[in-house]
């Protein structure tokens, strides 16, 4: 454990120039939110001040000036505002703000290591680095769409058509994937190279680890025994919607309808995971879960029939329900790395934000993929088998993503219990502890 802590407690050097650089930076930061707010760009003042209160939270908790994150960690954070503050011409890529809120997200998770219960280790912190850039980087166009819409401000909704703002942003997706991809080389050779003394006020005592507070052992709730319905009836109606399924894919071979031909061909092969999952490698998925598995591409292989364009709210639906699974899927192998790898502690808090997090990343992952199989098949004069219509379509399914995730985080954990102590013995017998 504690060499663990001695690793992630590197980020903060014992080095009075690199505090000095830090500082510098920070006042840079400060002026470019003062030169921000006269010229009203609110979105970089927000910006600059999170960052200030991330670098500067170690130095404020210690009561220590020389407490201060790497100067080039703080660097990669303050150059985008820097940039837009001082910089002869505006930035022509959203690599390097992606890469800023990338940065910034790492530098409050190991604070939050050293300063909670939340315990990391260096491979984790990569993995993270890379799921916050994108999760970030959904949840500020989130934010940016829903100021617009509800405040009348025109952070994306600035007058040009809906399609031209949604490939916009899904060049902003991208970017941040490959910003994403960036820090999490940089914060690897960081932990690779870095061979500067610890920071004795970092690396002195930390919180104690209370294994009670991330309930390693949580009382299971069997999801089959909670629905109501006979386990026998539960298996009839998975067979029922795979049979349906099937029925859909003979529809779409006779109409020649790729759309729904590809759709049905995918649902029914992911019915089908649960039992192999099962057989394979000995899971617990019992019938519930197989169920729901089963509900979600169900849902939306019906949709692509026909409800998608009769029932307005019907996508709404489906992408909760879609997310929920993807979400459970998150959180079964998220406790599982918790449960097996004695130096991570995840409190519930964390499980929580994480999962959240995860599925945001998932969805800006999702929304590129939509975006080139759109455009691919535009361009190839065919009908796309992933359609997207505007960023309002781009935003409210993602939004939706989020309310699945929230759904499971809330009420669905319990009955993924065996689940994940089931990926945990698997982990522990295929890797060793």
């Amino acid at each position: 454990m504690m060499e663990t802590t001695d690793r992630l407690a590197a980020m903060f050097p014992e080095s009075s120039r690199n505090a000095a650089l830090s500082w510098l930076l920070v006042g840079l930061l400060v002026l470019g939110a003062i030169g921000g707010g006269w010229l009203e760009a609110y979105a970089s003042v927000l910006f600059a001040l999170v960052a200030v209160a991330v670098a500067t939270a170690p130095a404020i908790r210690f009561r220590d000036l020389t407490v201060m994150p790497p100067w080039y960690f703080v660097f990669l954070v303050a150059l985008p505002v820097l940039w837009e503050a001082f910089g002869p011409q505006p930035l022509v890529t959203g690599i390097v703000p992606a890469l800023a809120l990338g940065t910034l997200g790492l530098l409050a998770v190991v604070e939050l290591h050293r300063f909670t219960s939340l315990r990391l280790v260096p491979w984790f912190s990569v993995v993270l680095t890379v799921v916050v850039t994108l999760a970030m980087i959904g949840l500020l166009n989130i934010f940016r769409w829903t100021s617009d819409t509800l405040l009348g401000t025109t952070f994306l909704l600035d007058g040009r058509s809906q399609d031209a703002i949604n490939a916009a942003v899904m060049i902003e997706f991208s970017y941040a994937v490959v910003a994403g991809l960036l820090a999490g080389f940089v914060v690897f050779v960081h932990f690779r190279l870095s061979d500067t003394e610890t920071h004795p006020r970092v690396a002195g005592s930390s919180p104690p680890h209370h294994d009670g507070d991330d309930d390693r052992s949580v009382d299971a709730v069997v999801l089959s025994d909670r629905l109501g319905i006979p386990i026998a009836r539960q298996r009839a109606l998975t067979r029922a919607m795979q049979l349906v399924l099937v029925g859909i894919f003979v529809y779409g071979l006779f109409v020649r309808d790729l759309p729904v031909l590809t759709n049905a061909a995918l649902a029914i092969a992911i019915t089908f995971i649960p039992a192999l999952l099962r057989r394979n490698y000995a899971l617990p998925i019992e019938p519930g879960l197989a169920l729901w598995v089963a509900s979600a591409v169900f849902f939306h292989t019906l949709g692509t029939v026909a409800l998608y364009d009769a029932i307005a709210p019907y996508d709404h639906l489906t992408h909760t329900l879609s997310a929920s699974v993807v979400a459970a899927a998150g959180y079964a192998v998220l406790r599982a790395i918790h449960l097996h790898e004695r130096s991570i502690h995840l409190p519930p808090w964390a499980m929580f934000t994480f999962l959240i997090a995860f599925i945001l990343a998932i969805g800006v992952i999702w929304e590129i993929l939509e975006f080139i199989v759109d455009q691919g098949a535009l361009a190839l004069g065919m009908e796309p088998v992933l359609a997207q219509h505007g960023i309002d379509d781009t935003i409210v399914d993602m939004i939706f993503n989020v309310v699945g995730a929230l759904l499971v985080a809330t009420w669905g954990t319990l009955y993924l219990v065996e689940l994940s102590e089931a990926l945990a013995a698997l982990l522990e017998d295929r890797l060793g502890t």
